[in-house]
């Protein structure tokens, strides 16, 4: 770019130099063929550069080059006249083609501005606007100025007609608004250096024509001017070809506009508007009146700071709606679930607190029964839309008074701070819309709920966070009676049948010795089918809280799951049951195996390895004996995490089993990426009373794989001799179930044996 420049103005000089040995005589035609010359050969570059560009780069080149055809033109028809008429007289009409260079530059630098981001985004036209609007403006002011302070013996035009004085008026006047108009978009609009090289040039190229346009005005009266007064109408054209020829600069992000711009863009078209009235000012208490064309540009100045101002107001409306809806927008985002569109638990805990203490209040609480299972069936994505499918029904089960919210998971609320009397119809409703299938891409699956129903009593005092708790509590109590049913909170602080169990559970737990709070291990045998002996125990959490009374463990699990309380718990059966090894072994008259259920989220997190070395040190139970039960109740996570624990916990002699396989999350992918040495096959799986061809073929298949991993197969849930004679006919090595034994305490173990060797011997006869 540099060399191009150097070069461009090396041909001007050299022109220039030229027409300067023409003498005043040949002034006006060599000037005039150097400007056909020039202006031409412009043009073509302005095209031949357009042809191998595109969109807003390829638009203005071909609008320069227009403007350059139009002005060579009208060079050419001058260069005619020379040799014609060489002492014609200037006219009007004779300038008319170069009109056509400013109309072309006007309309390339109104399309400019929108490739470089403002920091309050408009739409073009109104920026065309307030870009023409400022330009006028300021250059107004500036003419206003001059038209003050420049010398009236400067102005030679006598015996010129009006009109030709007003056409060579024109061109300054139209090279200051143009320079006017780059300059405002070089200060007041960031851009990338691929636009702003271009138009630096295009200005540099205006201010040039602007020269000698303006001493060509001055000196109208004194015939051609002199080759190097004639020199911006050669400079001109060139800069604009160089600025044509401009490589693209490398693409990069775009700057972001700053409050240092748009302030200097509002301020800025002000300030010579302020200097003209001070010099106004000044000419008035000097006694000089105002001229005609002085008080003409004022009152123009005038009608231009107005509109100005009314895009600004339209700017500042337009700024605050924004700022509304952003506030709206970010409001919403803050209170409500991004995936159903219903209120999440803050904006739910936020009305709940509002509501309290003011009038009756209900909270309904719903948590999705096996909704897991359409996640592992078809997928997240399917899953998602499901739970908006439910969010949708939810709302069509109350009035548009009540919240309806989604606090987490598959877990939803109702508030009724306005129709309290309506929660149980309500709650019946939403049951019977839950029951209805869903049909979504041609798959049809059910979703049932079990939902936890509290009434605030008057008078009584209650925080948003224990009712939620009591809600969640009666939902628990309504899954204990069957799930697809509704409970309501029938418990006092001092207990009831469904009690606040997360907050008793934490309770429990937290003072460190959950034996004292009502936590007790049970245990069942794992029995081997060729001779019926016990060769394996699992260990089993039982809680009987002493304010609630026995919890289901499929209950108290489920929330310490919820509550992150379960690692808790494996730690103290885990404990327990190192520690109970010994006696159990003298009561199978051999040393057995101890199972002990680790939830699958603690794959992925830290402490279960601690927790297993520091169970095996303070027991004494070699490591070989210890058999870790991976439920299947959570996905993990990140398999290659739980990979590697397992890895690390095998290598200390821990062998690792996948609890109740083929249901739930422990499936074929998960006996592919984990190294287990143990699948116990779920209850499903194993039931050969029911469609015992298809059943049996299934487990000869997972035998078959198993074996060939080198992993021990154990069938659960054999409660009948059939199912267990026909298991050990296909290969199945061992099993559990109640036909052996339920689960029980160590101290029922140690009054009576777990499994006569003879029953299960003569079973698998």
């Amino acid at each position: 770019m540099l060399a191009r420049l150097l070069v461009t103005l090396a041909i001007v000089l050299g022109v220039t130099a030229l027409g300067e040995f023409a003498g005043p005589p040949g002034w006006r035609i060599s000037a005039d063929a150097a400007q056909l010359v020039i202006g031409a050969a412009a043009a073509l570059i302005c095209f031949a550069a357009a042809r191998s560009r595109t969109g807003l780069q390829r638009r203005w080149r071909i609008i320069v080059g227009a403007g350059l055809t139009g002005w060579a033109l009208n060079r050419l028809w001058w260069v005619v006249q020379d040799v014609v008429v060489p002492d014609r007289t200037l006219t009007m009409v004779s300038d008319i083609g170069f009109f056509l260079l400013p109309m072309a530059l006007l309309g390339a630098l109104l399309v400019a501005p929108y490739t470089r981001p403002r920091s309050v985004p408009a739409s073009p036209r109104r920026d065309q606007f307030a870009l023409m609007i400022d330009s006028v403006l300021i250059a107004g002011s500036l003419l206003a100025l001059a038209y003050s302070t420049v010398p009236r013996d400067w102005y030679r035009w006598d015996g010129q007609p009006t009109s030709l004085i007003v056409a060579a008026a024109v061109y300054p006047v139209a090279d200051l608004m143009l320079a006017t108009m780059v300059g405002l978009l070089l200060l007041t609009r960031p851009g990338s250096p691929t636009v702003r090289k271009p138009l630096t040039l295009a200005g540099a190229a205006i201010v040039a024509f602007g020269v000698t346009d303006t001493l060509r005005f001055l000196h109208l009266a004194d015939g051609p001017l002199p080759p190097w007064q004639m020199a911006g109408h050669l400079l001109g054209p060139a800069l604009l070809a160089v600025a044509a020829l401009s490589s693209p600069a490398p693409v990069a992000a775009p700057p972001v506009d700053n409050g240092e711009r748009e302030w200097l863009h509002l301020v800025l078209p002000y300030v010579p508007v302020t200097a003209t009235g001070v010099m106004i000012a000044i000419n008035g208490g000097a006694g000089k009146p105002l001229t005609p064309f002085e008080a003409y540009l004022g009152w123009l100045g005038l009608g231009l700071v107005v509109a100005r101002q009314m895009f600004t107001i339209v700017d500042n409306t337009v700024l605050l709606d924004r700022v509304s809806e952003g506030q709206k927008r970010l409001h919403h985002q803050a209170y409500h679930d991004p995936l159903t569109g219903l209120a999440n638990r803050a904006l739910f805990t936020e009305r709940l607190t509002a509501a309290l203490g003011t009038r009756p209040v209900a909270v309904l609480f719903a948590d999705l029964d096996d909704f897991k299972l359409i996640n592992d069936s078809f997928g997240h994505g399917m899953g998602d839309r499901v739970l908006r499918a439910i969010a949708e029904r939810l709302q069509r089960c109350v009035s548009s008074d009540d919240l309806v919210a989604r606090l987490g998971g598959d877990e939803f609320a109702v508030l009724l701070d306005h129709h309290a009397a309506d929660a149980e119809p309500a709650g019946h409703r939403i049951l019977k819309a839950l029951r209805e299938p869903f049909t979504i891409d041609g798959h049809t699956m059910g979703v049932g709920a079990s939902l936890g129903l509290v009434v605030t009593e008057p008078g009584e005092p209650m925080t948003a966070d224990a009712l939620l708790r009591r809600a969640d509590s009666a939902m628990y109590s309504s899954k204990r009676r069957g799930k697809g049913s509704m409970a309501r909170y029938a418990g006092t602080p001092d207990g009831g049948p469904n009690a606040d169990l997360p907050h008793l559970l934490a309770e429990a737990l937290a003072s460190g010795h959950p034996a004292a709070a009502g936590f007790e291990v049970f245990y069942q045998p794992i029995v081997r089918f060729s001779d019926g002996a016990t060769v394996a125990v699992e260990a089993l959490a039982r809680w009987t809280s002493p304010v609630a009374g026995p919890v289901h463990p499929d209950v108290f699990v489920s929330v310490a799951e919820r509550t992150g309380l379960v690692a808790a718990i494996d730690d103290f059966v885990l404990d327990q049951a190192c520690v109970d090894a010994a006696t159990l072994a003298h009561v199978c008259g051999r040393p057995i195996d101890i199972h002990v259920n680790v939830s699958a989220a603690r794959l992925g997190q830290t402490g279960l390895e601690e927790s297993v070395a520091g169970a095996l040190a303070r027991s004494g139970l070699p490591p070989s004996r210890l058999v870790l039960e991976i439920t299947e109740t959570r996905r993990i996570q990140d398999i290659t995490v739980a990979a590697a624990m397992v890895e690390r916990l095998r290598s200390h002699g821990v062998r690792i089993a996948l609890d109740d396989f083929g249901s739930g999350y422990n499936a074929l992918a998960q006996l592919h990426s984990l190294p287990v040495d143990i699948v116990k096959l779920d209850a499903t799986l194993t039931d050969l009373d029911i469609a015992p061809g298809r059943a049996e073929a299934l487990c000869r298949s997972v035998l078959a794989i198993c074996t060939d991993l080198s992993i021990v197969v154990v069938a659960e849930g054999i409660e009948t001799p059939a199912r267990a004679h026909a298991l050990a006919a296909i290969g199945c090595p061992l099993g559990q179930g109640y036909l052996f034994g339920q689960p029980g305490p160590l101290h029922r173990w140690q009054a009576i044996p777990a499994v006569p060797p003879s029953s299960a011997a003569h079973l698998a006869s």
